[in-house]
């Protein structure tokens, strides 16, 4: 058993933290500061600091590692070991060099594939069939540390990335505990990434959800999987913006961006092949299917808007 303590935020951590007080003492929790959500701009506190509370682990939500006094706090808890899960913040060498048995980070890629804060809605978007965790000693660069483990998963021709990313945090979790098992017994490996190999999966914004319907029908629907559930692909039709949770691939020719609302569908024509729109979500509505959201509203046939009606 290792004294840890564990830095993680969103859901996707949630496992891991759970896996780690099973098998470990953890004497502390960092994540980020609680953050205003919904219509009301309630603040709301992260997934990890909930799990923490829960357990009645202690938790710290600094603006800022660097800080003498975090570093100091980190120094006086004595870890032998620190937990790094989607936290959100890169470590300083003064907090890196504290455990003796060093910073472990959990991340959601096939490293050297996909550094950085999206691995997991790029390896969709990108089209890849294979994703998976790699779990590696942390250094100064973004996800740039030694290789330890790593585990596969295949992803769905279907598959969201909410869905992967609910089998990832799982096999995370394991991927985690294996690891640390081997740290302790000393047998873990230690393996450089190449940088000729290493991808970047920077962090989504909401206009990169923008439908570029000149794009082939299966890069589109990519790109739907891949931001489904948040920031969401959308698309400007009939003046009105439209987020697309769900698509379907039609093999069909004809003009990129035209629509067709025949027979009580959303048909979109891309580069190539075309789009059967399923579940969309009007702006400040609710998601409902196209079918239902055509009973109600007269939408012709023709060619879709492509500029952006935001500010």
């Amino acid at each position: 058993m290792m004294r840890a303590i564990f830095m993680g935020t969103p859901d996707f951590a949630v496992p891991s933290l759970e896996r780690l007080i099973e098998r470990h003492e953890v004497i502390a929790v960092y994540c980020q500061p609680d953050k205003p959500k919904g219509r009301g701009h309630k603040m709301l506190p992260p997934p990890v600091k909930e799990a923490a509370l829960m357990h009645g682990i202690p938790v710290y939500q600094p603006e800022m590692l660097k800080a003498d006094e975090e570093v100091r706090r980190i120094e006086d808890m004595k870890p032998e070991v620190i937990v790094v899960v989607a936290y959100g913040k890169l470590l300083p060498k003064a907090v890196l060099d504290i455990p003796k048995l060093g910073c472990i980070n959990v991340h959601g890629s096939l490293l050297p594939k996909y550094r950085g804060a999206a691995p997991i809605q790029w390896a969709v978007i990108n089209g890849d069939k294979i994703s998976g965790v790699t779990t590696m000693y942390m250094n100064e660069g973004m996800d740039t540390g030694d290789m330890i483990l790593k585990r596969e998963l295949e992803i769905a021709p279907c598959e969201t990335a909410g869905e992967l990313f609910d089998k990832l945090k799982t096999v995370g979790a394991e991927l985690l505990s294996e690891t640390l098992g081997e740290i302790e017994s000393g047998t873990a490996p230690r393996t450089p990434q190449s940088n000729d190999e290493a991808t970047l999966a920077p962090m989504l914004k909401k206009e990169d959800g923008l439908i570029d319907f000149t794009k082939t029908a299966e890069e589109i629907n990519n790109l739907i999987r891949g931001l489904n559930p948040w920031p969401s692909a959308y698309a400007f039709i009939d003046g009105v913006k439209f987020k697309v949770h769900s698509a379907e691939i039609v093999r069909e020719a004809g003009e990129a961006g035209q629509l067709c609302t025949d027979d009580g569908e959303m048909k979109i024509y891309c580069g190539k092949d075309a789009l059967l729109l399923k579940e969309i979500q009007p702006e400040n509505s609710k998601r409902m299917s196209a079918r239902a959201y055509l009973l109600g509203h007269d939408i012709k046939s023709g060619k879709i808007q492509t500029e952006s009606y935001e500010d």
